[in-house]
């Protein structure tokens, strides 16, 4: 039985991409960033992975195999880094809406549902929900907005619309609404709730991402008869396409604890793919960056348990899928970064430096590999462990 593990640090970027300049993220670097503004931090197991070396911090011996990547696709979202590590790079970006909604779309969403929207401008969550949260409740009015990213997002109180019907405007808004020019990457679902001056969004956010448009390694997997397991926000990425099992997540503690507890599992063997979430959207956005160290140290604190709980055929990769640096003051969106890539296998030698890899894909080519399935795309890095 072999056994690949993917787990997704979302938005722990290492320092701005090459075309940063594009995206008006020159001289984003959120790890860097972290290390220099909070006194005393350290990621003592990351870094004897080989994240020592990659902020050139060094650990003699490290324990794992460590390169950086650079996405190819032409973006900084959730769902083009996701997909282009499954060998699916996003070649047109998916539409942005800096100046809001079109009124093809808005007028499309009131008929459809019988209502009018409050917003519908970028705008941070937490901040509109304080903005327009009282007249929501008053109204009845769904809150949408977007931000700097491919998004179409639906922000109610569960008093006012119940989770269930949330859920349905935001599906029935992904497959009826949000097609062809107006293609957004997610349409995402955020609930909230309180008083006035106090509103507080929920854990019960769910995100309905586009169809991939091509091939997945998670479905080179499956084909093969192996389980694609996703925990978190994974199975939402990719509209479930190709999962055979899936766990949604609170937050990042039960998604380290489901993944240890899949790892502990003898009943599947194939891909189990991970996304924590909390790095991002409690940390990176909101640009708390004591929060984002905190949320980082028990991440590594729980790295000697994910090795323990390997068996010794399991592949680990620690990654992420853009950057999101909560010191840089540009803006408070994703960043246009390179990610690191930590790699550790207990049948498979540590210490090999396996450069700046020229897409997310080499990942999802590795898996490939190492599963013996037919890649997508991609060069693995398999044979430079080996």
């Amino acid at each position: 039985m072999k056994r690949a593990i993917v787990i997704v640090l979302d938005s722990v970027g290492i320092g701005a991409a090459k075309d940063a300049f594009v995206y008006g993220d020159v001289g984003a670097d959120t790890l860097r960033h972290i290390y220099k503004s909070v006194p005393g931090f350290r990621l003592p197991h990351l870094e004897e992975l080989g994240l020592g070396y990659l902020l050139d911090l060094h650990f003699d011996n490290p324990t794992g195999s460590f390169g950086i990547m650079e996405e190819h696709a032409k973006g900084k979202d959730s769902v083009s880094g996701h997909w282009e590590m499954m060998g699916l790079a996003v070649n047109k970006p998916f539409p942005t809406y800096p100046n809001g909604f079109p009124p093809e779309v808005i007028d499309a969403f009131e008929k459809r549902f019988n209502t009018k929207v409050l917003g519908n401008r970028p705008e941070s969550g937490t901040t509109i929900i304080a903005e327009l949260g009282e007249e929501h409740m008053r109204t009845g009015y769904p809150i949408v907005y977007t931000s700097a990213d491919s998004v179409f997002q639906i922000a109610a109180h569960t008093d006012i619309i119940p989770l269930n019907k949330l859920y349905e405007m935001c599906d029935i808004s992904r497959r009826e609404i949000l097609q062809g020019d107006n293609l957004v990457g997610r349409v995402i679902a955020r609930p909230f709730i309180g008083t006035p001056g106090h509103f507080v969004r929920t854990e019960d956010r769910q995100d309905y991402a586009a169809k991939p448009t091509g091939p997945t390694t998670l479905v080179e997997v499956g084909k093969a008869g192996l389980d694609v397991i996703g925990v978190g926000k994974t199975y939402d990425l990719f509209a479930g396409e190709g999962f055979t099992q899936h766990f949604h997540t609170g937050n990042n503690e039960e998604g380290i604890q489901k993944t240890i507890e899949l790892l502990r599992a003898n009943n599947w063997e194939g891909l189990l793919f991970t996304n924590l979430v909390d790095f991002d959207m409690l940390f990176g956005h909101r640009r708390n960056v004591a929060g984002y160290a905190v949320a980082l140290e028990r991440f590594d604190e729980a790295v000697p348990e994910l090795l323990r709980s390997m068996k010794h055929d399991d592949i680990l990769m620690i990654t992420a899928d853009h950057g999101c640096d909560p010191t840089f003051t540009a803006h408070t969106d994703h960043t246009r970064e390179y990610v690191p890539i930590l790699v550790y296998s207990p049948s498979l030698n540590g210490g090999t430096y396996l450069g700046v890899r020229e897409t997310f894909a080499d990942l999802g080519a590795t898996v490939s590999e190492y599963l013996g399935i037919p890649s997508v795309a991609g060069s693995s890095f398999l044979g430079d462990m080996t």
